[in-house]
């Protein structure tokens, strides 16, 4: 006869880790399907199909579901500030302010979370800083090439990204409460960052 395996039968654990993947990517499918008001501890439990109490245990409750959405978002954001190849740095710099409104438009729940306070929340917890930080320095980085190849003036590349920054922000923020009174919202914007760099030009 056989030793009978203590192991047989005995269903393995989910590891930590993948517990929270499961409940950050629920959190996601429910935000981009419901939207903010839509994201409670409540429905992502059950889209990730866990007990409630597990994202409490695994994220510390809505905060910390909240904290790991615009963490992504963030993160987003950087990987599509960093993406051009563009040989040119101002080629590339322009590129970089297009992408921005790219991402914007097609992750409107997301932009709402990280700039629109669409989920309420008080400040950024330091580790969402970091990657909110993260993601600006990847637009001071495509200031400083394109002032380093000599094809803008930029003293000081971060002043000069916040001011790239802001206009670009408002730009999108316009488009995305519907407030652009021109005919053609990308024209409009791709003007915007035009006029922007050339102010910037050497």
């Amino acid at each position: 006869m056989s030793a009978v395996n203590p192991e047989a039968g005995r269903r393995s654990r989910t590891p930590s880790a993948d517990v929270e993947r499961e409940l950050v990517s629920a959190a996601e499918a429910v935000l981009v399907r419901d939207g903010p008001g839509g994201v409670t501890v409540r429905a992502v439990a059950a889209e990730a199909g866990i007990a409630p109490m597990g994202v409490y245990n695994r994220l510390g409750g809505k905060e910390g579901l909240v904290d790991a959405l615009l963490i992504m978002g963030f993160d987003r954001l950087r990987a599509s500030v960093e993406a051009g190849r563009e040989p040119d740095m101002l080629d590339r710099l322009r590129a970089c302010g297009l992408r921005y409104r790219e991402f914007a438009l097609a992750n409107r729940h997301f932009y709402a979370i990280m700039f629109e306070d669409a989920i309420p929340r008080g400040d950024f917890s330091a580790e969402v800083g970091e990657h909110a930080i993260a993601a600006f320095g990847a637009l001071v980085q495509k200031v400083e090439a394109a002032a380093t190849a000599g094809r803008i003036e930029a003293p000081d590349p971060t002043e000069v990204a916040q001011q790239v920054w802001s206009a670009l922000h408002g730009a999108v923020a316009l488009e995305l409460k519907g407030l652009v009174l021109t005919p053609d919202p990308e024209a409009t914007y791709r003007a915007t960052v035009d006029t922007i760099l050339r102010g910037l030009m050497a």
